[in-house]
């Protein structure tokens, strides 16, 4: 018997998987941060783990990352990539779960996104255009003037 239905819908990560994923992202940034690697040049990189995505199963953890100042990106994921039996290793023994997911790596491009999107926003046309419709629907208190 089934416990959950799927409605079809796409719901989007579970609570346990958001849970889990936000333990493994700060033991990760944790491990990352000390230096506890034995790569010299992993511990030479600053890398930020924005966020960690773990499958249903929990039996794989994504890490999107980003090294600082966004220099040496596809160095950093090889780098993380190459040292995954071990960093897999510190963070089982930080994290109290009963297995401790395979860690992919990804690069992280939120911040690439929001740039972009502020690029966007700040174009002339496009600002002419969203003042337009502030100007179109800002007059409009909500009041029905039907008398």
């Amino acid at each position: 018997m089934k416990r959950h239905q799927d409605t079809g819908m796409g719901a989007g990560p579970s609570q346990r998987q958001l849970r889990v994923g936000e333990v493994i992202r700060r033991a990760l940034s944790e491990v990352l941060a000390r230096g506890d690697v034995h790569d010299p040049e992993l511990n030479r990189l600053s890398i930020t783990v924005g966020e960690v995505r773990c499958s249903p199963d929990l039996k794989i953890a994504t890490a999107y990352v980003l090294p600082l100042g966004g220099q040496g990106q596809e160095e950093a994921v090889s780098l993380l990539a190459r040292n995954k039996s071990e960093l897999r290793r510190m963070i089982g023994k930080k994290v109290a779960l009963k297995f401790t997911p395979d860690l992919r790596f990804r690069l992280d491009e939120t911040f690439d996104r929001m740039d972009e999107t502020r690029r966007l926003f700040n174009k002339d046309d496009v600002r002419r255009d969203v003042d337009h419709e502030d100007d179109d629907f800002g007059d409009d208190d909500g009041a029905d003037d039907r008398s």
